[in-house]
């Protein structure tokens, strides 16, 4: 039941996460001066080294995921959505030293 609870908030964190990102490229790809696509402006932000704040950015969403989980008293929930955060942590200092 536990390791439900658990597997169930790291999927929801990486739904939340993915979603964040895909959303902060769509944003940034409207912004842009160029008016580049969203291939372009995913293939711009891995030329210029700032792969690893896109993904922070669509981090933000675990945030309330997590509270959310917290405040309906989903402890494992919530460690399952930190667990999440941890990945892409560990995602973004492996694309930062490659």
């Amino acid at each position: 039941m536990i390791k439900k609870e658990i597997g169930l908030g790291l999927a929801i964190g990486l739904i939340a996460n993915t979603f964040g990102f895909i959303l902060c490229v769509l944003v940034f790809s409207m912004l842009s001066v160029s008016g580049l696509s969203f291939t372009e402006t995913l293939a711009a932000s891995i030329k210029n080294d700032t792969f690893g704040n896109l993904i922070t950015l669509g981090a933000i969403l675990n945030l309330g995921a997590f509270f959310l989980f917290l405040k309906q008293n989903k402890p494992y929930r919530a460690r399952g959505v930190l667990l999440a955060t941890l990945f892409a942590a560990i995602v973004i200092m492996i694309s930062k030293f490659l």
